[in-house]
């Protein structure tokens, strides 16, 4: 099968245009819809559906989408790996994690991993699902549990438990509750039920919902629990990993906390010996190295 028609294919495929495949190959229109009908008579089958709106994949044309998609991953991961140099750390390193995570510790602390390797550039993937990383969707992931993937090297990182917080200022005007029963008080901040999240959370509010708190705020990630916060709406159920950052939050019925959280670093057995990866892996224990001892001079650990 012609490699070269395949590429026109998955370039038209995935952007559903002949002309916006095009203009990405820097070919022709009608260049492109040539090497289509030609690889459509080679396999004797249609690939796609025309109409005025632009291009649906026929069931033979998503066949063929997947193995393309599939082959693509994997030059991917091939030109990363020949990219790679033996002393020098650049390019683009995909690096999946939760919203929560992501927004509220990594990303205020790239600034460092920055100054440290200015030629990598950092593509962060914000997502509650779980991306594959044996197929190339993201080169790092940090979870919030063990992955259950095959071939990947796992590292754990630390452990989070999920505590209730609020600011001085929120206490002051409404009180501290001294026992759970005096949540029926105030308004709970945390994520929406239906939104993904560990269990351990998940379970600490159902919990925290037996005490009938007397409003609720529910937002689908930690952030905006966060935020809440911040502006004195109530107490909410953040990770203790943010009390580094936000060292004025109070902690809150401090008996009430959910169990240890693992926190995984992960990334493809293929990119084991990846410069990018190494870097980044080591950056980041690196920073729960220094916020462990922060924590501890503080009293806090």
């Amino acid at each position: 099968m012609d490699w070269d028609k395949l590429r026109i294919f998955h370039a038209v495929a995935d952007a559903g245009s002949l002309t916006h495949a095009g203009d990405k190959l820097n070919l022709s229109q009608s260049a492109v819809s040539r090497q289509i009908r030609a690889l459509e008579e080679s396999l004797d089958s249609t690939l796609f559906h025309r109409h005025a709106r632009g291009l649906i994949l026929t069931e033979q044309g998503e066949l063929l989408f997947d193995a393309t998609s599939a082959m693509s991953k994997r030059l991917d991961a091939a030109a990363a790996r020949i990219r790679d140099s033996e002393e020098e750390v650049f390019g683009v390193l995909r690096v999946t994690t939760t919203f929560g995570f992501g927004t509220l510790w990594l990303a205020p602390r790239l600034p460092k991993l920055y100054e440290q390797y200015p030629d990598l550039n950092i593509d962060l993937m914000l997502e509650e699902r779980v991306l594959d990383l044996p197929m190339r969707e993201a080169d790092v992931a940090i979870r919030m549990k063990e992955p259950s993937q095959a071939d990947l090297v796992r590292k754990r990182l630390m452990t989070v438990q999920m505590q209730l917080y609020a600011t001085q200022e929120y206490l002051e005007e409404h009180g501290s509750p001294a026992t759970p029963e005096e949540i029926s008080k105030h308004r709970l901040i945390c994520q929406t039920p239906s939104a993904p999240q560990v269990g351990a959370s998940a379970m600490m509010v159902r919990h925290l919902m037996t005490y009938n708190p007397t409003s609720l705020l529910t937002v689908n990630n930690y952030f905006g629990v966060l935020q809440g916060v911040l502006h004195n709406l109530g107490i909410g159920v953040l990770p203790d990993y943010v009390t580094q950052d936000f060292p004025h939050l109070v902690a809150v019925l401090s008996d009430i906390e959910t169990a240890d959280v693992p926190v995984y670093l992960a990334y493809p057995e293929e990119l084991r010996h990846s410069k990018r990866v190494a870097a980044f892996r080591d950056f980041v224990q690196d920073e729960i190295v220094a916020q462990r001892k922060h924590l501890k001079q503080m009293g806090k650990l």
